[in-house]
């Protein structure tokens, strides 16, 4: 069972346009509409894959309406927190070569009473669904109106109640939250590089950003090197995962699909990291924000490995 939090979902709309050309008219060869929010991507990889899910989420207006029936059409239980304002809704321009422009809505400001019906029902939700294969994944930006240590309260309150916490957020909010233990944060290079105040350049780099974040309380870090892998450091070890993939035709959601990869085969050890490789993997060569089935997985191109490749350049260095 995996519960998820995404406190700023989102409807999300992807065409896919030949080229991207500033001030043209564009004509779109595909679209999508999708439930969006990191959480809620979590929640639709934890379902296509046939597992139990509950997204917790706050949803106002039509929007948030539609992504409700989006989530239930696609056999999500969905545990909504109401607020009056409308649910953000997010636009992709996918094109042929895998370069995606995203614009991203700010959505809507919560009062302190929404804030704290929003952790009422997640409390609720963990207390529920408690067991010991029971993880919480807390994903994604905070809205206007919470603050950075919400998420910290959050972790804080759902390791009482007894669950695992895994976490995927940036900024002051993971930062504030660390101090609470998350059993697992999952930064891509970007994020991993901005909480430790540094650039990554090489594997070796994120290796020691990770185990810093390790020190400033995570039980573990599963870190997203886009197409270079993704590495797992945890009391148990350093590995390193990655796989080939044929063509690259949306990355909008991968980074989700492999957490609730990781969550789904365990969420610990070097079995978990190759699940949650190959369903990053998978995902990248799906459109729009589509979660891989199990049919979509490719486990034999998956490679981990506890030799890690410290030297080795990152091809997009974070910085």
């Amino acid at each position: 069972m995996i519960l998820t939090v995404t406190p700023n979902p989102s409807l999300d709309r992807t065409y896919e346009v030949p080229a991207l050309d500033r001030g043209e008219v564009l004509r779109a060869t595909a679209e999508r509409m999708d439930p969006g929010g990191k959480g809620v991507n979590v929640s639709r990889a934890v379902a296509a894959a046939g597992r139990r899910t509950v997204a917790v989420l706050p949803l106002g207006g039509a929007p948030g309406a539609l992504v409700a029936e989006l989530l239930a059409g696609q056999g999500i239980a969905v545990a909504p927190v109401p607020v009056a304002g409308a649910t953000r809704s997010n636009i992709a321009l996918a094109e042929p070569d895998g370069t995606l422009t995203k614009i991203n809505a700010p959505g809507p400001e919560l009062t302190a009473a929404e804030s704290e019906s929003l952790l009422a029902v997640v409390r609720t939700q963990i207390r529920t669904h408690s067991g010991s294969s029971a993880w919480t994944a807390c994903c994604g930006s905070l809205p206007r109106g919470l603050g950075p240590e919400w998420y910290a309260e959050l972790v804080a309150g759902a390791h009482h109640a007894g669950a695992r916490i895994a976490l995927d957020t940036s900024g002051p909010s993971l930062l504030a939250a660390l101090r609470e233990r998350p059993d697992v944060v999952k930064p891509n290079a970007e994020e991993l590089a901005q909480a430790v105040g540094r650039p990554l350049t090489t594997v070796g780099d994120a290796v020691k950003a990770a185990e810093e974040l390790r020190t400033y309380g995570a039980a573990a870090v599963l870190a997203s090197l886009g197409a270079d892998g993704q590495l797992l450091v945890a009391e148990a070890g350093t590995y390193f995962g990655s796989a080939t993939v044929a063509t690259v035709r949306s990355n909008v959601g991968a980074g989700d699909a492999s957490l609730a990869g990781f969550l789904a085969a365990g969420g610990e050890g070097p079995a978990a990291l190759a699940s949650a490789v190959a369903h990053g993997a998978a995902a990248v060569q799906l459109p729009g924000s589509v979660m891989p089935a199990p049919v979509d997985l490719d486990l034999s191109a998956v490679t981990v490995t506890a030799d890690i490749p410290l030297d080795r350049l990152l091809r997009e260095p974070a910085s």
